[in-house]
């Protein structure tokens, strides 16, 4: 998803957005909220997290009308793209405005909220850690938490919500069916104040993305960690090769912290997994705002340190590079035969073609004419980024297929919903 911020002109786009599972699934979940009684109860949701709640899934906070965060970011899906007919192709999600699109798969927005502000590990080195969005672009330095700077936007990207401005976000919230929620958690006087009460919503909304609700923490193997479920054999080697073997668990934590917090299975770094171009990306046929087209390359981290002063040094050494997702939630699907998309730009299609990718990205020859063949099977396509790729981690674990296999069990465990 980029940051873009107004439509070129005399461009307005489709009257209407169009009515799809995801956009209705989220309208209910709208009305049911609005409908809860607010409650103070152990367990329930503060009143801030209740409005982020509101506005994550009200799709009135688009132009035209139809888009709600919830639209992209699914729940029954761990939080990222709910629908299967985009993830088995592009991957990316269409905005409010029919036949625009993002460039960049949906990334989870559960288990986000606990990323620092994007900042070096160590100064005057090139690795970095933190930040939201693939490209770590929404670094956190604006309202303190990544999470709120990357809530703010969607609301002004073309290819995404498409709102003309702040003050037409602030309008509709203020003036929409939870109005006086918002005023009682931020002030009576919020609404005359535009750009704090812009803030305000993307703070609710990351205080919501915080909250028990999304990061529930209820897996089998947090019911495990507790001693109230056994792993199967099978999901015990897996854990064991990931924590040894697989080296899942360098950048994919999967141990509590030290003060005995639940593991996250990310570390908030990026990495350069040399993944292949998805080819049936619909962005490279965005035109308007897209002007490389087809020859347009992701460049990830490094492509948005350029735009920084202070962190241009560190550009060229972080091209290509993106941020490392959770594993919570990876396999969570609304029913067995579910499409998930992985990586960045969704090129792969199952956990099993992903583990295989990092076993044997460096054994396979690279596709190409003289080396034809079924991509994963007889060879891989050439990475889209070429420099800083993660050789020392990936790319020839001699796993075998039971170890592979092994290693997609374990990871299964990792669905939220085991317990409640």
């Amino acid at each position: 998803m980029l940051s873009l911020t107004s439509p070129a002109s005399g461009d307005t786009g489709d009257a209407s957005s169009p009515e799809t599972t995801e956009s209705l699934q989220a309208s209910a979940i709208f009305e049911a909220t609005l409908r809860e009684e607010a409650t103070a109860a152990p367990g329930g949701l503060k009143p801030v997290e209740r409005l982020g709640k509101l506005l994550f899934f009200d799709r009135r906070l688009s132009e035209p009308m139809g888009q709600a965060c919830a639209v992209c970011h699914g729940p029954e899906v761990g939080w990222t793209g709910p629908s299967l007919l985009i993830n088995l192709t592009g991957s990316v999600y269409e905005g409010a405005v029919r036949g625009r699109f993002g460039n960049r798969k949906p990334p989870s927005s559960a288990y986000a909220t606990q990323a620092p502000i994007l900042h070096l590990v160590t100064p005057g080195q090139a690795a970095f850690v933190g930040g939201n969005f693939w490209d770590g672009r929404a670094t956190g330095e604006e309202l303190g938490n990544p999470a709120a700077d990357q809530a703010q936007g969607p609301f002004l990207n073309p290819v995404e919500q498409n709102n003309p401005s702040e003050a037409a976000v602030v309008a509709k919230v203020c003036g929409g069916p939870y109005g006086d929620l918002f005023r009682a958690v931020w002030g009576a006087r919020i609404c005359g104040d535009v750009p704090r009460a812009y803030d305000n919503i993307a703070r609710s909304i990351a205080a919501y993305e915080g909250s028990r609700e999304v990061n529930a923490f209820s897996s089998k193997y947090d019911a495990y960690l507790a001693g109230r479920a056994r792993l199967s054999s099978q999901e015990q080697w897996g854990l064991k090769l990931f924590e040894g073997k697989a080296n899942c668990d360098n950048c994919h934590t999967s141990q509590r912290g030290p003060r005995g917090e639940p593991p996250l299975f990310t570390d908030y770094t990026f990495d350069n997994l040399g993944v292949p171009r998805n080819l049936l990306n619909p962005w490279y046929w965005q035109l308007q705002f897209n002007p490389e087209g087809p020859f347009w390359i992701d460049t990830g981290l490094g492509g948005f340190l350029q735009t920084r002063q202070d962190y241009a040094p560190f550009a060229r050494a972080n091209l290509g590079k993106v941020k490392v997702p959770t594993l919570r939630n990876v396999d969570k699907r609304p029913f067995p035969g579910f499409t998930k998309a992985y990586t960045h730009n969704g090129y792969f299609k199952s956990l099993e073609s992903i583990v295989h990718f990092y076993n044997t990205r460096d054994v396979l020859p690279v596709c190409t004419g003289s080396t034809s063949g079924i991509p994963g099977v007889d060879c891989w396509p050439m990475p889209e980024v070429g420099l800083n790729i993660n050789t020392r981690e990936m790319g020839s674990l001699g796993l075998s297929p039971q170890e592979e296999q092994a290693l997609v069990a374990f990871m299964r465990t990792l669905s939220d919903g085991y317990f409640h």
